[in-house]
C-alpha cells in the first residue's frame, strides 16, 4: 500500500465538553498526527451544526500551522457556495505565507445543513465549475486581478467530489478526494480518469479516498468505537439534528429506522490485520494515492490509539508514513 495517509478531523463536539474543548481536541490531534508521521491533516467547514465546532477552516488551519512544523494542513473542505473565490484565495495565500509548502485547499459544494443556515449564509445558486476555475486562477495569479499575498508557489487545489464534482475536477485538471457512494461506484472514478484534462499543476489524475477507519485490539472493540458516529448520523437522518458524540454506554433505544441506518454505516473497523486487508482491497479497487481517515468517536483516548494503530498498519504495509 504505497499511499499517503492523512486524517480528516471535523472538530466533533462531545457530550460533556464545550465547543472550545472540541477546538482544543483538534489541535492536540493534529500535533499527535504529526508525531505519528501522518502526511496531512484536514479540517472541515460546517455551520449551525450542534455536533461540529469546526466552522472556519482558514482560521483553524492558522492555529494548527503555529503548533506544527512538518505535516501538511488542508481544508476538506471550504464550501464555495458560501464564499467569494477571491476571498478564499486570499485566506489560503496568507496561510501559505506563514506555513510555506504545507497548505492545501480542498473545496466542495455542499449547501448549508438547514434552511435557516442557508439564509444566514446568504446562500444562493452558484456555478460551482465557474467558481472553482476562478479560484484556481486567483491562486495561480492568472485572474483579472492579482490576489495578495502572492505565495512562493501556488496553493494546491483539490475538489471534494461527488458525481458532478468529479466532472468539474476532470475538466479543470484537478485532484479529487472522494467518499461515500462514489467509493462503491468504480465506474465514477474510471470516468474521472478518462475525462481528465492534464493541467500544469496536475499532469495526471489523482484520487484520495475518505472514510471512517477505526482500529482496536479486537473486532468488537473497534466496532464499538464506530457506534457514536453511526448513532449521530442515524439521529440526524431521523430528527434533522446532527448531535454531539455520546459515550457508547449512554446510547439508548433506537427505532427500527435508526437501527437500520446504524447497521448500514460504512466504517472500516477491526484489528490491525483486518483493517490492513480491507484497506488493501479498497486502495487496489480505487487506485487511490492517499487514504483520508475521517474517523471520530466519543472516547478520545481510544481514538488516539486507533490513529496510532492505523499509522502502524500502513507503515508496515510499505506506505510513506513515517512512524
Amino acid at each position: 500500500m504505497d499511499v499517503g495517509l492523512s486524517l480528516l478531523d471535523r472538530t466533533r463536539t462531545r457530550v460533556g465538553h464545550t465547543d472550545a474543548d472540541a477546538i482544543g481536541h483538534t489541535v492536540q490531534r493534529a500535533q499527535r498526527a504529526e508525531a505519528l508521521g501522518y502526511d496531512r491533516f484536514w479540517v472541515a467547514e460546517h455551520h449551525g451544526v450542534p455536533g461540529v465546532a469546526g466552522s472556519a477552516p482558514a482560521v483553524l488551519l492558522a492555529v494548527l500551522a503555529g503548533v506544527t512544523s512538518r505535516i501538511r494542513l488542508g481544508s476538506a473542505g471550504v464550501m464555495l457556495p458560501h464564499h467569494q473565490p477571491l476571498v478564499v484565495a486570499e485566506q489560503f495565500a496568507t496561510l501559505a505565507a506563514v506555513a510555506p509548502g504545507r497548505v492545501d485547499l480542498g473545496v466542495g459544494r455542499s449547501p448549508g445543513f438547514t434552511a435557516p443556515v442557508r439564509r444566514a449564509l446568504r446562500q444562493h445558486e452558484t456555478d460551482f465549475a465557474a467558481d472553482v476555475a476562478e479560484l484556481r486562477d486567483h491562486l495561480e495569479g492568472t485572474a483579472e486581478i492579482t490576489a495578495h499575498p502572492r505565495p512562493a508557489s501556488p496553493v494546491p487545489l483539490f475538489v471534494l467530489a461527488t458525481g458532478q464534482g468529479l466532472d468539474v475536477a476532470a475538466a479543470l485538471g484537478l485532484p479529487v478526494v472522494v467518499g461515500g457512494p462514489v467509493l462503491r461506484d468504480p465506474d465514477a472514478l474510471d470516468r474521472y480518469r478518462q475525462a481528465f484534462v492534464p493541467s500544469a499543476a496536475q499532469p495526471e489524475p489523482w484520487v484520495g479516498v475518505s472514510l471512517d477507519v477505526l482500529v482496536a485490539d479486537t473486532a468488537a472493540a473497534a466496532a464499538e468505537l464506530a457506534l457514536p458516529e453511526a448513532w449521530a448520523m442515524a439521529r440526524a437522518r431521523t430528527t434533522g439534528v446532527f448531535p454531539a458524540l455520546q459515550p457508547v454506554d449512554s446510547i439508548g433505544e433506537m427505532t427500527a429506522t435508526q437501527r437500520r441506518y446504524v447497521e448500514q454505516s460504512r466504517a472500516v473497523t477491526g484489528t490491525p490485520s483486518q483493517v490492513a486487508e480491507e484497506l488493501a482491497q479498497l486502495l487496489e479497487r480505487t487506485g487511490a494515492a492517499e487514504l483520508v481517515a475521517s474517523s471520530s468517536t466519543h472516547d478520545r483516548g481510544a481514538l488516539a490509539e486507533s490513529d496510532a494503530a492505523l499509522a502502524e498498519v500502513l507503515s508496515r504495509a510499505g506506505s510513506p508514513v513515517r512512524g
